[in-house]
């Protein structure tokens, strides 16, 4: 009876091998068509990056010749020179630099201190202030420009470096909800040990609670300096004189003088974005990081 069970069940597993293999062959296939896309999609989306560089290195007359010649002959280094001497970028880029850590530091330790209230802290309303925190993420900041105007005319802070500082490094809705998330998934055990042994609250968060906190801050740091390098809107309302001008607006003011130059416009854009492109490559493991953060448990 053994021996016929055996000679009877072979048939079913040599059945199974056949389907085995087109299982992992037709998830190969789907594997490389799903990398195939993903390739193509980078290139589409790097093609103006690309044509940017090049351009960069090109002659005015090469920019818009017609068949266009992707790569620049003879090659024009000479361009950057040029767009350095023709703009102070070095003065837009202290100020965008030294506002952009300024409001890091500060926005991390504010970020960090409020994230931890909303999470270990408990006081009456905690729940619905968080929520009413949250909901300003949802408020367009294009809205709160007037206000926001309007309150740095009445401290006088206008056309000052302040006006771009001080309400980005003490309110960031998103960096608060980052910090309170991580902290959740930090085991309580940890905060009760260091009461047994007599901490308080601010000995905790900063001896305890901050240490561990370095996965989220340094996504948040390298968001936030990203959007303060970029930012261009608001530079825009509250700045005037070029002196304090950043990056961006230095580059609106460059595009406007030197319209029918696109050779030099491309150079200096590539030399506004290479700082970003140099965070993001040394930092896109945090920025991913940072991303898949904001699922922890609420």
């Amino acid at each position: 009876m053994l021996q016929e069970a055996v000679k009877t069940s072979k048939p079913v597993f040599q059945a199974r091998r056949p389907r085995q293999k087109q299982r992992s062959i037709a998830g190969s296939m789907l594997a490389a068509l799903i990398h195939v896309l993903l390739i193509i999609g980078a290139i589409i989306m790097a093609g103006p990056f690309i044509w940017m560089a090049v351009t960069s290195l090109k002659e005015d007359s090469q920019a818009f010749q017609d068949p266009l010649s992707l790569l620049p002959n003879p090659i024009v280094w000479q361009n950057y020179p040029a767009s350095l001497q023709a703009m102070p970028f070095g003065q837009a880029y202290w100020n965008s630099f030294y506002i952009a850590i300024v409001v890091v530091a500060c926005e991390l330790i504010t970020t960090a201190m409020a994230g931890y209230a909303f999470a270990r802290i408990r006081f009456p309303g905690r729940n619905i202030v968080f929520v009413l925190f949250l909901a300003t993420m949802m408020i367009p900041f294009q809205l709160t420009i007037i206000p926001r105007f309007l309150i740095m005319q009445r401290l006088g802070w206008l056309d000052n470096h302040l006006a771009l500082i001080v309400p980005a490094a003490l309110f960031d809705a998103f960096g608060v909800f980052l910090m309170r998330q991580f902290i959740l998934g930090i085991p309580k055990e940890l905060e009760e040990a260091a009461i047994i042994d007599g901490a308080s609250r601010w000995q905790i968060f900063w001896h305890v609670i901050l240490p561990l906190l370095k996965p989220p801050m340094a996504a948040l740091g390298i968001f936030t300096f990203l959007g303060q390098w970029n930012s261009f809107f608001v530079p825009l309302i509250m700045l005037s004189s070029p002196d304090l001008y950043t990056v961006p607006l230095l580059l609106n003011q460059f595009r406007e003088q030197y319209t029918s130059q696109w050779a030099l416009m491309m150079a200096g854009s590539m030399i506004a974005v290479l700082p970003v492109l140099l965070v993001y490559v040394l930092g896109q493991r945090q920025i991913i990081q940072g991303i898949a953060l904001t699922g922890l448990k609420s």
